[in-house]
């Protein structure tokens, strides 16, 4: 599978997210930005997910249909084209990082996938139901995680 640049501007990979983007900061996506998507993908699809959550892994935002020519989205936008879903906590679009108080950090990964054809998710998806439906048909995926802790 090819890859594609995946990075934010608010935090660099593997470094701290900044308290702004956590569900008791501002609780705004933090902004991204990505380049390498293949010519011929029918849609993009981003997700945040936190596999260190105690209940297994915990989903932050899943946004689909995204516009194959988006290349980024601004701090609490939504990229063009795509409709946010719900995420783990019942919301619509983003839920920001909100582990435990004492856990050691969480990681959560921002990953991007062009994809070869539309997936067709239920809204409420879980991050393994995500993940299977967009099995077979990546062409292209990108990921970069921050960390956090309360």
């Amino acid at each position: 599978m090819a890859g594609i640049d995946l990075r934010s501007s608010a935090f660099s990979g593997e470094a701290f997210i900044p308290h702004r983007y956590a569900k008791e900061g501002d609780n705004v996506s933090p902004p991204l930005s990505w380049s390498g998507v293949p010519d011929d993908a029918a849609e993009l699809l981003l997700l945040c997910e936190d596999p260190d959550a105690p209940t297994g892994t915990f989903l932050h935002w899943l946004v689909t249909g995204i516009d194959p020519a988006c290349e980024g989205v601004g701090a609490g936008g939504t990229p063009r084209g795509g409709t946010p879903r719900t995420n783990g906590y019942g919301e619509q679009g983003w839920g920001g990082p909100h582990p435990p108080a004492g856990d050691p950090a969480h990681r959560y990964f921002f990953r991007l996938y062009a994809l070869s054809e539309p997936v067709s998710l239920e809204d409420g998806a879980s991050a393994d139901e995500v993940h299977a439906a967009v099995e077979g048909r990546q062409l292209a995926g990108g990921t970069i995680y921050g960390l956090y802790h309360r």
